[in-house]
């Protein structure tokens, strides 16, 4: 039975919920093994390799965000061909996608391998993580094909309406992720090199999956001519992707520049904010899972052209992503000193000033909670219209941000600055991406 779902008829609220609830329960799965890493790195080899996988972070997100970018982008002609019930665009949008992302994952991977090192130094990777960080971030840029190969199918599924693959996807995943984990880990020693492999086998597995599920969808049939190279689909679809990449660039740049500020303050610092930055996945993936589910119903209802359910299926969003953040930041800021306790070593003398820092940091992150969930709500109605330089504006914002407090503001407030960086990245984005999607949804016919 196919599980694609046509969201151009029926209750706006219904289907965006119906959609996302999937969604956020795979986004939660994917978050909850990549903490079960953090949390068996920091438990079973020490509070140093807990910094050594947060030094990475920036440097990592950089790729992983462009190829989530690109996935994006690359499906909202799915999208919009299925609202509008035309198969053969269909099959077309999918096989130049599968080529376009081979050639662009093998370039990726050749320059971010190549980079991993001398971008470590940028970033100013304190010594005593050094070799750590390095052998983590060479082992995840090894996976980046099968990183894209993922990202891109998971899109492709999410732009026909399918939500639930996704999550079976991330649950087979996580399971697998959490037994080779304890296998490398603690039981082969590997390290923290363990715990990337597990990181990408897993996501290989979460592929094969969702490979298999498009394989049985009728729609997804390629057919001998759908592989023919068509310039002028591949121009659109470089179009709508390389601007959300280039997006995810600029914040993943601002980042760096931000990470390169926190490595100064030492590996305390460093674990400190690693252990939030984990948790800071869970506060935001029933975010990006609502943007998702809003996307596909915009994009679909775009290509449909029901132009009212687009304006209605907005507004619904927006009360589900105030309703949810406030419930989150409420969890986070009453318990979320529990979960933070489980990536540190409580046995480590330097365990209470991890703790002091992570805690602080959550618990700003949690004041402000419903900009970032607010921001997602705009950038994937604009996204869904097929409208890429909006969401790339609001990435240059967040860049902004992020350098001016780490370039600016803490020579005057010290790493207390380093705290609202994230917040105050949100806000600015949010700012433009209001006046931006507003303006775009007037403009539709009524």
């Amino acid at each position: 039975m196919s599980r694609t779902k046509d969201m151009t008829a029926g209750s706006p609220a219904r289907l965006i919920v119906y959609f996302a609830v999937p969604l956020i329960l795979a986004n939660l799965g994917q978050q909850l093994y990549m903490i079960v890493d953090a949390i068996i790195v920091g438990k079973g080899v020490g509070v140093e390799a807990l910094a050594s996988v947060g030094a990475a972070d920036w440097a990592y997100w950089l790729v992983l965000w462009i190829i989530q970018g690109l996935a994006q982008g690359f499906a909202i002609p799915v999208s919009q061909a299925f609202g509008g019930n035309d198969r053969i665009q269909i099959r077309k949008t999918a096989a130049q996608i599968v080529q376009l992302c081979l050639v662009i994952g093998i370039v990726l991977t050749v320059v971010f391998l190549i980079a991993a090192n001398p971008l470590l130094h940028i970033l100013q990777t304190p010594e005593d993580v050094f070799a750590g960080t390095s052998a983590y971030l060479i082992t995840m840029y090894g996976g980046i094909l099968v990183v894209m190969a993922y990202n891109i199918a998971s899109s492709v599924l999410r732009a026909l309406g399918d939500g639930k693959t996704p999550l079976i996807a991330i649950a087979v995943a996580a399971v697998t992720n959490i037994l080779l984990d304890l296998l490398f880990v603690l039981v082969f020693h590997w390290g923290i090199v363990g715990a990337a492999v597990a990181t990408v086998a897993a996501q290989f597995l979460a592929f094969v999956y969702c490979l298999l599920v498009l394989r049985k969808i009728e729609i997804m049939q390629i057919q001998k001519e759908d592989w023919k190279p068509d310039f002028k689909l591949i121009s659109r679809l470089c179009r709508l992707g390389f601007p959300l990449a280039l997006q995810m660039v600029m914040i993943a740049i601002g980042g760096m520049v931000l990470q390169s500020a926190i490595n100064r303050q030492g590996f305390l610092f460093i674990a400190g904010f690693t252990a939030t930055n984990k948790i800071y996945g869970l506060l935001e993936s029933s975010a990006i899972s609502l943007g998702y589910a809003l996307t596909t119903y915009v994009a679909q209802n775009y290509g449909a052209g029901f132009f009212d359910r687009i304006r209605k299926g907005m507004k619904i969003s927006l009360i589900i992503s105030i309703i949810l953040s406030v419930c989150i930041s409420v969890i986070m800021i009453l318990g979320g000193s529990f979960l933070l306790r489980l990536f540190i070593d409580s046995s480590s003398p330097d365990a209470p000033g991890v703790l002091q820092i992570s805690r602080h940091y959550l618990f700003i992150l949690s004041c402000f909670l419903s900009t970032l969930y607010l921001l997602h709500i705009f950038r994937n109605v604009l996204q869904g219209l097929g409208d890429t330089l909006a969401p790339f504006l609001s990435g240059v914002m967040e860049f902004a941000a992020r350098v001016t407090v780490a370039l600016v503001f803490v020579r005057f407030w010290g790493r207390e600055a380093l705290f609202f960086a994230e917040p105050g990245a949100w806000i600015l984005a949010m700012l433009l991406l209001i006046v931006m999607c507003i303006k775009r949804i007037k403009a539709l016919p009524i």
